[in-house]
């Protein structure tokens, strides 16, 4: 008979899988509304707001060690409004919490503890804390604000002032666009903190950051750039080869804990992936390295079998912990090996496999545990065994597939099943992109089928996006970071599709923004809608991390979608917000990569591709596998289309390919090579 929990707090009413786990703690949690809100003020009560994700280790021993212990409980309990966020939920109020959280400590992460005035102006901030010291700080700052009120009201008063002035966007007047030469400069700075032998920065923990390599890898190629068209491949090898990378069941985990890519953080987010996916796939356009390929397959055939939902959607993520054969939860316990059970289940097979990967001192973790890990080249094991690479390869996919089998007798990391939208967005853009390098029509069939998913589930009557989705429901209205990442998704697969219904869809989405969204003084774009409740802040992201910002994705999609729709006036808007952060590009770019990528792409010829007759199909598909991030695709079998780059260009029994920019095209071509030159020729 199934034991009765000895509390339940109000977080049995959500369905976000990280508030649902603390739904049992004493801990009288409720979720962030303007009910609990109100409450605060009235109460004149200070609140705790404690945000994390399902997938966080660090969350889980917190709450542990703190939220399940009733001595806890009473500290909490007693003089607090206790709010449990759910970052993924509500990035907008995350944003916030970590500005104010970095702004006191000077760094961030989760759990992400806040406290704050009734009216939810925080004050003093904290990641993970000891039980005593939990219970001592929080006692001593209740203290205080019975005692002397007026010390931590002017602490907040201070803390909002600058929790605005850090999210002002500094306007340069009459600032000249970003050149390929300002360009060069930028990254020949920024490559002194590049590690050239194992990728990535010279630190750990390592970040995997796809838009910095995505930006990279086209730099390199279009300015032919040696140095850095080496360190993107050092870099995306070596995080394949590396234990951040799933060899048993594909896929990456957050980042590495160390400097070679081998111990992960080992949550494992449909975020990264689908910007990883995206990614290696443009790299194997680039350079044809079967390695980039076979990590793409092996990326999707992941998120394929443990977070695609009945309906569709992704999931969003895999928890860093799993239960242990003895039942304690463990991070990485569902991924690890031992030597032992190596030999056991491989057989005559294992030195190959240990020399593979790294079953000795190299690849060897802790407690008997080891993650696999790369070091070498195929062809090198090969020569130890005498074996052709191929060879080698057949041996190392059988064993990983009896692995494979024998690790699903262990129990699974926790699935936190809500689906987000703007993950699901770049997913879908993961997707696209691997249809039209890789060419298999099951990835062109799985983007379809999501991006349905996303019209039929995510959208409403208005139009309007909504940020997430849980047992047929939907209940947050959308964020920037929602539209951005879904407009791009589906320009993105009308490119590989040619079904304009997607870029309609797109350019409705992009009304809404401009309507709903826009920041008039600097033609930014603000997080959240002015529909929407107030918060201290309305904040502007615009700085790159391991995601691209809201702000530099819809820009990128005014790029397109004023080359498909000239008429919208997108480029004028598309200037005014690349005049504002022109210095931000220049004096941060580490921080701004997708700024910086799409000032590249705007300082060098841009193109549009049309294709138009018949025989579009094969002719499309033979042009868009070549690497080209400086042209846009548009093709038709019709006359009947309205599509401005497409309208009036139809000739009976005959197939032309339009090579175009800004609107002017040169003379038709019916060869594919014809129009390629002049595509490639600043490559």
């Amino acid at each position: 008979m199934a034991k009765h929990p000895k509390f339940t707090n109000n977080l049995i009413k959500e369905s976000s899988p990280y508030l649902l786990q603390h739904a049992h703690n004493p801990v009288n949690w409720e979720a962030w509304n303007a009910k609990t809100l109100q409450r605060a003020i009235e109460e004149n009560k200070l609140i705790l707001i404690s945000i994390g994700y399902a997938a966080c280790h660090w969350c889980h021993v917190m709450e542990h060690e703190c939220f399940e212990d009733e001595d806890v409980a009473r500290a909490m309990n007693s003089h607090f409004i206790n709010i449990k966020v759910d970052r993924e939920e509500r990035p907008d109020i995350d944003h916030i919490y970590m500005d104010a959280l970095q702004m006191m400590t000077g760094s961030g992460g989760w759990p992400l503890n806040i406290l704050a005035l009734p009216d939810g102006r925080p004050f003093w901030g904290a990641t993970f804390v000891k039980k005593q010291e939990w219970i001592l700080v929080l006692n001593q700052l209740q203290e205080l604000y019975e005692n002397n009120p007026q010390k931590i009201i002017g602490y907040a008063e201070n803390m909002a002032h600058g929790l605005k002035e850090i999210n002002t966007v500094a306007i340069e007047k009459n600032s000249d666009i970003i050149t390929v030469s300002d360009i060069k400069e930028i990254v020949k700075d920024w490559s002194t903190y590049f590690d050239t032998f194992l990728g990535g920065y010279k630190r750990a923990p390592k970040f995997m950051m796809p838009v910095n390599l995505n930006f990279l890898l086209h730099y390199g190629h279009s300015q032919k750039d040696d140095a850095i068209n080496k360190y993107v491949h050092t870099t995306l090898t070596r995080m394949a080869w590396g234990g951040i990378f799933d060899h048993v069941g594909g896929g990456f985990s957050r980042y590495s804990v160390d400097t070679k890519w081998h111990v992960p953080h080992f949550e494992k987010m449909l975020y990264d992936n689908g910007l990883l996916i995206s990614l290696y796939a443009k790299a194997y356009a680039a350079t044809k390295n079967t390695l980039y390929k076979n990590v793409v397959q092996q990326s999707i055939s992941f998120i394929e079998e443990e977070l695609l939902d009945a309906s569709n959607g992704f999931y969003s993520s895999l928890d860093a912990d799993s239960l242990t054969k003895t039942g304690k939860l463990v991070e990485g316990a569902f991924y690890v090996w031992e030597e032992k059970q190596l030999q056991k289940i491989l057989g005559e097979n294992y030195p190959l496999f240990a020399d593979f990967y790294s079953i000795n001192s190299y690849g060897f973790w802790e407690e008997d545990n080891y993650v696999l890990i790369r070091d070498a080249e195929a062809t090198e094991i090969g020569d130890k065994y005498n074996l052709s690479e191929e060879q080698v390869f057949n041996i190392i996919t059988k064993c990983l597939d009896s692995l494979k089998q024998e690790r699903e007798k262990r129990d699974k990391p926790r699935l936190d099943d809500k689906i987000l939208t703007s993950w699901n967005g770049l997913a879908l853009k993961g997707l696209t992109d691997t249809y039209r390098y890789l060419g298999n029509k099951k990835y062109l069939e799985m983007a379809q089928r999501n991006a349905h998913f996303i019209l039929n589930n995510l959208v409403d009557k208005e139009g309007r996006l909504y940020h997430n989705h849980k047992n047929g429901k939907s209940t947050i209205s959308g964020f920037l970071e929602d539209y951005a990442a879904v407009i791009d998704g589906f320009i993105s697969l009308y490119e590989v599709s040619y079904d304009e219904t997607w870029l309609i869809h797109s350019l409705k989405l992009t009304h809404y923004v401009l309507d709903n969204f826009s920041d008039t003084s600097t033609g930014l774009f603000f997080f959240t809608s002015n529909k929407e409740e107030a918060l201290i802040r309305k904040t502007l992201e615009v700085a790159d991390n391991v995601i691209p910002s809201s702000n530099s994705i819809m820009a990128h999609n005014l790029l397109k979608l004023s080359k498909y729709f000239p008429e919208e006036n997108f480029e004028t808007r598309l200037k005014q917000i690349m005049n504002t952060m022109r210095k931000s590009i220049t004096d941060n770019p580490q921080n701004h990569a997708n700024w910086l990528h799409l000032s590249l792409l705007m300082s060098q010829d841009y193109y549009e591709v049309v294709v138009i007759g018949e025989n579009f199909e094969p002719i499309c598909r033979s042009l868009i596998n070549n690497y080209l991030p400086n042209a846009i695709f548009a093709a038709s079998n019709s006359k009947a289309s309205n599509l401005p780059l497409v309208k009036n260009r139809y000739i009976d029994n005959k197939t032309l390919i339009y090579v175009c920019k800004k609107g002017t095209c040169q003379l038709p071509v019916e060869e594919t090579e014809d129009a390629l030159k002049i595509v490639k020729a600043q490559f």
